[in-house]
């Protein structure tokens, strides 16, 4: 158990990392933040802040070697950054998550073989292999990238079989995995926390409403969700379990006509579905994340209020002042520069009384 005082190296320096490193530094920690941005809206609430690129591991080691244990804000940290710094301080998610996270095949994989459900799928190599999995999962369908993809990038939607091959080009002929629409009639996540002994805590289910492959709002707790709460909370154990993990993880939910629950997406970090925790809950996302990965006791996740979280994206940001003018939103900015079309650049909370 990391006494207060103690360092957190955070790889990563973006929004997620800032609000690590805020809610780290209220319970008396100071953190490291490891990124290869000059002006990242993590180092700059941070203790302090090596820049670096993640490719160079002497830089990396010592970063690690100077802190007590690190932890990421994204899931594309390379795996081999992210074993450099594991050689030097406890590395809190540890490596097997990014492996398993970072390619959509394996990812899918891996939630199949934990006996839980997901959309219809196949790997896809070639622009013939589009075509025969398209013929096979029938269309409409979408062929995502195997990496890297987010926030609705790497993706290209299947109308027609025939069309398979072009989007596969469209997507610059990378390995890709092509995935039948789910029928679902609405989207869920679970944010849950696991600790070093094992424990397991989840907050309330949020629904979420996306636009573009983007979030825009999530409400929680999600309406007329509490049957689904205790499927959602086994499938979220079951996945922290075989990741062997320790922080908080979110897992993106698709609900059925018929209340079963399929698996879209794992995101082995903090998570945009989770910031109402922030206003919404005596323990946020955020110090759940240290609770978990300095080996403090997690905290209870039960809401005081219900929340809409409403993400400022591009221009949005530019109405912060009738935000900070209008009663009752609790409103987050992120310190980024450039309001680009598309890109997060904070959030407001809006709170009510638990129904």
């Amino acid at each position: 158990m990391l006494k207060p005082g103690a360092r957190i190296g955070i790889l990563g320096g973006g929004q997620l990392g800032r609000m690590l490193a805020l809610d780290a530094a209220r319970l008396g920690f100071d953190c490291v933040i490891f990124t290869p941005e000059d002006d990242s809206p993590a180092g700059r609430v941070a203790a302090a802040c090596e820049i670096a690129p993640y490719e160079d591991l002497e830089a990396v080691a010592r970063f690690a070697a100077s802190v007590d244990v690190v932890t990421y804000e994204f899931e594309n940290v390379p795996v081999e950054t992210a074993q450099a710094a594991g050689r030097h301080a406890p590395l809190r998610p540890g490596v097997k998550a990014l492996e398993v996270c970072q390619d959509r095949v394996t990812e899918k994989s891996f939630v199949n073989e934990a006996g839980i459900e997901t959309t219809p799928w196949q790997a896809v190599s070639s622009a013939k292999d589009a075509i025969a999995a398209a013929q096979a999962l029938g269309v409409p369908a979408i062929l995502k990238t195997r990496r890297l993809g987010y926030d609705g990038k790497g993706q290209q939607v299947v109308r027609r079989a025939g069309d398979a091959a072009s989007a596969f080009e469209a997507l610059g002929s990378v390995p890709c995995i092509l995935e039948a629409f789910a029928p679902f009639t609405r989207e869920v996540s679970v944010v849950a926390a696991r600790s070093v002994d094992g424990a397991v805590a989840a907050f309330p289910l949020a629904e979420n409403h996306h636009e573009g492959g983007i979030l825009r709002v999530s409400t929680a707790p999600a309406p007329g969700a509490d049957g689904l709460a205790g499927e959602a909370l086994r499938i979220a154990s079951a996945i922290l379990s075989g990741l062997e993990y320790v922080g908080v993880l979110a897992v993106e939910l698709f609900v059925l006509e018929d209340g079963r629950l399929w698996v879209n997406e794992i995101a082995p970090r903090v998570h945009n579905t989770g910031h109402w925790t922030m206003d919404a809950c005596t323990v946020s996302q955020f110090e759940q994340h240290i609770r978990a990965i300095a080996g403090w006791p997690l905290g209870d996740p039960a809401p005081h209020s219900a929340a809409r979280m409403d993400n400022l994206i591009g221009a949005d940001v530019e109405r912060w002042q009738a935000l900070a003018s209008e009663p009752g939103v609790c409103l987050h900015l992120y310190g980024k520069g450039e309001a680009r079309e598309g890109r997060k650049m904070g959030h407001v909370n809006r709170l009510s009384p638990l129904s």
